[in-house]
């Protein structure tokens, strides 16, 4: 193929006319044109080239709905412009058609309106070949000087033949010609005043549609698709160009003098006519080569681009509809996944059977893929591969991609303003009502305590007197409320006969408003007593006067004249009507009730707003402390990773397995390893400026929510580091998709609040709570036992019935603390023993439970993606699913086993182990000191240890109804002085400002209670309060402890006090009211307790073990252990179990506190603001559950 030429020198109107076309200059040999460079040459020595831009077919029909298809045969070769990816077989009948042919819609959006998408080209009449342009093959040269010799004319004087406008009218589904008003001379001129001229074409408006100018010199882009059509019987003929020298390109594009712009509206009218029948021509040539190679389909222009019209044409007479009447085209962009549409085709007059439609390309399109039918069953669909076009210079296929989801995240941002708005209005509304409903109540409340002061005044009102002789009168007698009046009083009448002041201390109707009529009385120097009097305004709306003497003022008076403790009342003589003043009391009533509400409910919502403020916040710290966890091996700047944006990853491989390898090498991936672009290349780490460090940065696409990835040494593999088989995981925001949500089912034996004896019952609850905050599905199986606590579920129901064992298992449904739990009631009356653990038959009862629990999955379709068991009580599930279940329709699931203490059924542990996918124990620690037990040592590789947390909504010093004052670490001092004098009061201690330690236990022996005994002593002896809070299971250790309170109520009675049976509100009162909480447990494997203390702001005093030494860091020994948990030292530890031990650590805490008291106060507020929820645990077993799904 030759090249074409480049058209450096021939000025080129680009723009729009009233016709909507693109007017442009220039032809090609024998009618043709260059439609692929978009350039027009007059040339006799060159051979213009045209390059063939390919139509092609795609095989995603077959996916769509099936309808009757039939195919023509296929002849000759494909055309410039078209080429189907296969050749088009013969015809079929009209059932294949019907079963093959139907097309879906794209699925991602509906259709739109495509701008101008059904517009129609317009018919295509022949003429004469006298009525042709005689187009002559001349030089570039020539036809310049052709078009400045044009440019130079007058206009003719005669009016030019009309040119008739064409377009297409469809009536009754057929196409007729309709001719529209010629263009003359006048209404060209009146087009051409509009343009501005600097140097080039301006912008001006030809039927509302811009001329985009091109400066001199530049070439130029012509957008074919815009060409104008015009018949070849216009009557309006060109017979000729006479040619004209001497004027350059430069000068024709150079704004012209006004008395020039008739020679400017004939250069135009003449562009126009000129494009319009190469337009024509283009046409009829396309029409007549892919006729004559027997192919049925061409688009105009044959380069399509994005954000353009074009048209389709098919010649029915080759295709399967060729004895259809009606021919429609369905289509969509970019693989059907973009803006859909339905077109009907129109009948144009080139030879042969060629039917025609236009339509808008969006700018987002690659792809246009099609079919065509008859509107009902008949399809010609490419032997079902599709028509296909393809776009040049738009958007890829990865762009386009990257273009939905941001509309989707446009859309889901709709959504989301539309349903926030959606529940402020449903809030609006509810709030409407509530305040509709406490209108009414307080209406009605005021009504009631209206009548009941009326009745209760009246009485009232019987008692009271105008005046009593020698005692007391009012002058003037008859007054009314607003009179100032003189109230006299005989001091020697009564008690105040010796005092030297006296004063009235008086008030209305019953005392209505309190004491607020406050006078000092004067000596009224009459001679028939000692009468003093004062001068008082009645109050308005008085009906009855009370009122006392004093020897004083208010709040300084020793001695009362109160009538014998009946108060003195004076009747208003001139009182108001008690009906109206009985209306403007119960309004009076009602205004107060809603002033009152008002403030409360003020109060309640700043409170629950501060407390929804603290937890974020909370969570937010968290998830941050989370992310640094690591950053002694990897982190990301920024450490928040945005969906959209990138990310750099910095390692460290000098604390992992690759310390000293060459290269580091990285893999990532998105989603959990599931991102539609799959693993992306290894990619090698470039060292970072900040010593062992390498980086990499990522682009992390906008459908992400995890960004996923692991390290080797090698491009090809070698040694990884996958965080012992867990993979490096950084959460991704602000993504368009969430993480898809599990569905995790707790099979335990145990659940706080109802059913709780340990801290196993707390960790079902609280991690259950934690992981179903995260988006997660949980859900609950648990015996029902008859000593259940009914108070704390609810929505609790009947569920249903099914039988194993041959045994029927009534199944009941119920709310507790948010999540769904079923409970499984055995008809055998296994658990119909009123306690949960202490049968002979313990073991029995579990394992019947279990097996019952996996039952009900299976009978129930559940499809868990965990299953998570816990303790030897409910071991059983482990291989119980992988020896039966998991082979009869629950091969979903994965086992997640937890060892809350392994002192007991060590045995079904450790078969529990070998079977359970992860296993965990409650903390680091502990997971460590039992790792050399035989039920743990050969299971290592899948054993973690997890801190437990505490519910922080039980745990709430803001919101604790059991203690004096709310309180936050911002007033933790106010508030713990109120609690500590308050527990002091309610145990009849001394009420001193004394260093109080609190110890909240069971008295076992694993609780260390010989370190108990010796802590109270020396707590004593270091003149401190003790407070203990705890029984025993064994009653000879029960007793001990009964005999050691009495002889503390012997000899420190105002200093220590034994609180041997559980009380929950006493239990808040001493965490709130202690200065320290001592734990000094032989084996702990986690500890709540101390966790506990630090969310009150109470310091732990513990012993180094277990989850006790991973959550208390010692002020004086741990500050770069605290410092590497991104902690800060926060209590005091000691090592040994003796007395020695607790003595260290117990002086240095009350040393603390009597010496450095400001210090101590820091260390409370701190201890406060330390996250011990399940919000760190809960990221944990997450991590722990994708990697037992791996």
């Amino acid at each position: 193929m030759e090249a074409p030429l480049p058209l450096q020198k021939l000025p080129v109107i680009n723009g729009r006319t009233h016709l909507k076309i693109k007017p442009f200059l220039g032809f090609l040999p024998h009618g043709t044109t260059s439609l692929s460079s978009q350039s027009f040459l007059w040339s006799k020595d060159h051979e213009v080239a045209r390059t063939s831009h390919r139509i092609t077919a795609s095989a995603d029909f077959s996916r769509r709905r099936q309808r009757r298809i039939s195919t023509p045969r296929t002849q000759d070769s494909s055309p410039k412009g078209f080429a189907p990816r296969t050749q088009v077989g013969t015809s079929t009948q009209r059932r294949d058609q019907k079963n093959n042919g139907e097309k879906d819609e794209p699925s991602n959006l509906p259709p739109k309106d495509l701008g101008d998408a059904n517009k129609q080209r317009i018919e295509f009449t022949q003429a004469s070949e006298e009525q042709d342009i005689d187009i002559q093959e001349v030089t570039v040269e020539e036809f310049e000087n052709e078009i400045d010799a044009v440019v130079e004319e007058e206009w003719p004087t005669e009016e030019p033949s009309p040119v008739p406008e064409i377009t297409n009218l469809t009536e009754n589904g057929r196409n007729r010609p309709v001719h529209k008003d010629p263009i003359d001379k006048n209404d060209v001129k009146e087009i051409a005043k509009k343009n501005e001229l600097d140097g080039r074409f301006g912008r001006t408006s030809l039927e509302g549609q811009p001329f985009d100018a091109v400066r001199n010199n530049d070439p130029t882009e012509i957008d074919e698709s815009k060409l104008l059509d015009f018949s070849k019987n216009d009557e309006h003929q060109i017979e000729g160009i006479e040619i004209v020298k001497g004027i350059s390109e430069d000068e024709l594009l150079k704004p012209e003098p006004v008395q020039k712009e008739e020679k400017d509206d004939s250069s135009v009218k003449l562009k126009l006519e000129m494009e319009a029948n190469l337009h024509k021509q283009a046409l009829e040539r396309l029409a007549e080569e892919n006729f004559e190679k027997r192919n049925r389909l061409f688009c105009y222009p044959e380069l399509v681009k994005p954000d353009q019209d074009i048209e389709v044409f098919l010649n029915r007479s080759l295709s399967t509809l060729n004895n259809e009447p009606d021919v429609l085209i369905m289509g969509a962009f970019n693989d059907w996944r973009w803006k859909s549409f339905t077109l009907k085709l129109n009948k144009t007059n080139l030879n042969g059977d060629w039917w025609a439609c236009q339509f808008h390309v969006p700018k987002e399109a690659y792809q246009i893929g099609f079919v065509f039918y008859n509107g009902n069953d008949v399809y010609d669909n490419n032997d079902k591969k599709d028509f296909c076009i393809t776009v040049q210079g738009g958007m890829t296929v990865h762009e386009f991609e990257d273009f939905l989801l941001e509309e989707k995240r446009k859309e889901l941002e709709k959504i989301a303003k539309e349903e926030a708005e959606r529940k402020r209005q449903e809030e609006e509304q509810k709030r409407i009502e509530a305040e509709k409903a406490a209108r009414e109540a307080d209406i009605a409340q005021a009504r009631e305590e209206a009548a009941r002061r009326r009745e209760m005044l009246k009485e009232w009102i019987k008692k009271a007197v105008k005046s009593v002789d020698d005692v007391w009168h009012i002058e003037p007698s008859d007054f009314k409320g607003g009179d100032k009046v003189r109230l006299f009083y005989n001091k020697s009448s009564g008690p105040l006969i010796h005092a030297k002041e006296i004063w009235l201390h008086g008030g209305h109707n019953k005392w209505k408003n309190g004491l607020h009529i406050v006078s000092k009385l004067v000596n009224s120097e009459r001679k028939d007593g000692d009468w003093w009097y004062a001068e008082i305004v009645v109050p308005d709306g008085a009906l009855v006067l009370d009122w006392v003497f004093a020897d004083g003022p208010p709040e300084q008076a020793r001695v009362y004249d109160n009538n014998g403790r009946r108060d003195f009342h004076a009747i208003v003589p001139r009182r108001a009507p008690e009906d109206r003043y009985w209306v403007e009391e119960e309004h009076h009533i009602y205004q107060n009730l809603q002033e009152e509400r008002r403030f409360r409910e003020e109060a309640i919502r700043a409170k629950a707003e501060k407390t929804a403020r603290m937890k974020a916040e909370t969570k937010e710290k968290t998830l941050k402390t989370f992310l640094l966890s690591q950053k002694h091996i990897v982190y990301t700047e920024p450490l928040d990773v945005q969906a959209g944006s990138a990310a750099t990853v910095f390692y460290n491989p000098a604390n992992t397995v690759l310390n000293g390898k060459p290269e580091i090498w990285f893999r990532c991936s998105f989603n959990r390893w599931t991102h539609r672009m799959g693993p992306l290349p290894p990619q090698r780490m470039l060292p970072a400026e900040n010593g062992s460090h390498v980086k990499v940065t990522v682009k992390v696409p906008l459908d992400a929510y995890m960004m996923d990835f692991v390290f080797s040494e090698k491009e090809d593999g070698g040694t990884f580091d996958n965080k012992n088989g867990m993979d490096y995981h950084i959460p991704v925001f602000g993504g368009v998709i969430k993480e898809p949500p599990m569905h995790i089912v707790h099979i335990a034996v145990e659940m706080a609040p109802i059913a709780k004896v340990g801290g196993l019952g707390d960790v079902v609850t609280s991690l259950s709570r934690a992981v179903q905050e995260l988006n997660h599905c949980v859900d609950i199986i648990l015996p029902k036992y008859d000593c259940l606590n009914f108070n704390h579920v609810k929505d609790f129901q009947f569920h249903k019935s099914y039988s194993w064992g041959e045994t029927e298992i009534k199944v009941w449904f119920g709310k507790v603390e948010g999540l769904s739990v079923y409970f499984l009631e055995p008809q055998n009356g296994f658990f119909w023993k009123g306690c949960i653990y202490g049968c002979q038959n313990d073991g029995e009862r579990f394992g019947f439970f279990c097996h019952a629990a996996l039952e009900f999955l299976l009978q129930s379709g559940f499809h868990p993606d965990i299953i998570h068991c816990h303790d030897w009580s409910s071991a059983p599930v482990a291989w119980l699913y992988k020896e039966q279940y998991m082979h009869y329709g629950l091969s979903k699931a994965r086992i997640v086993f937890t060892i809350h203490n392994l002192e007991f059924g060590a045995q079904l542990i450790g078969k529990a182990m070998t079977y359970s996918d992860k296993a965990t124990t409650v903390s680091p620690t502990y997971s460590r000191e039992v790792s050399g037990n035989p039920s743990v040592a050969p299971h290592l590789y899948k054993f973690h240890g997890i801190l437990n947390g505490i519910d922080p909504d039980i745990w709430d010093p803001y919101n604790d109804k059991f203690i004096p004052i709310s309180y936050t670490s911002e007033n933790v001092f106010e508030g713990k002085r109120a609690a500590k004098e308050a527990l002091q009061q309610r145990l009849g201690l001394k009420r001193a400002d004394l260093p109080l330690v609190g110890i909240i236990t069971r008295l076992t022996h694993q609780k260390g209670i010989h370190l108990i005994k010796h802590a109270i002593w020396r707590t004593l002896d270091r003149g401190g309060q003790v407070v203990l809070l705890g029984s025993a299971p064994d009653p000879r250790i029960q007793n001990d402890f009964v005999n050691l309170a009495n002889q503390l109520h012997s000899s420190h009675n105002d200093r220590a006090r034994l609180c041997l049976a559980y009380d929950e509100p006493l239990s808040h009162l001493i965490y709130a009211g202690a200065d320290f909480i001592l734990v000094p447990s032989i084996f702990e494997p986690c500890g709540l307790t101390q966790l506990t203390a630090m969310r009150y702001g109470s310091i732990p005093v513990v012993r180094k073990t277990g989850g006790l030494y991973d959550t208390v860091f010692d002020v004086d020994h741990d500050k770069e252990r605290a410092e590497a948990h991104g902690l800060e030292p926060n209590g005091f530890s000691f090592d040994g179990a003796d007395a020695g031990g607790v003595d260290y650590a117990l002086n240095r805490a009350l040393s603390a506190w009597y010496d450095s008291r400001d210090w101590f106060y820091s260390l409370c507020k701190r201890v406060m603001e330390q996250d011990w929820s399940w919000n760190r645990p809960a990221l944990d077993y997450l991590e722990l559950y994708h990697a037992a799904r791996k």
